[in-house]
């Protein structure tokens, strides 16, 4: 299967995977997550949160707190 997603392809691709089986495919859509949400995502660790935390930083976005 593959995942049209934006996120870069460093984040894995479990990861993408289950963040768009759970609708999330866009950085825009991060924003009102917190990353514990994201956390339990079953695919998605430590490692792709911090990558995405990055990610949204570089487009002077965050996480919902």
């Amino acid at each position: 299967m593959t995942v049209e997603s934006e996120f870069p392809s460093s984040l894995g691709k479990v990861a993408r995977r289950e963040l768009a089986v759970n609708g999330i495919t866009k950085y825009d859509q991060l924003v009102s997550r917190t990353p514990t949400e994201l956390l339990e995502i079953h695919g998605v660790g430590p490692k792709a949160v911090r990558i995405l935390t990055e990610e949204l930083a570089r487009r002077d976005l965050r996480f919902r707190e």
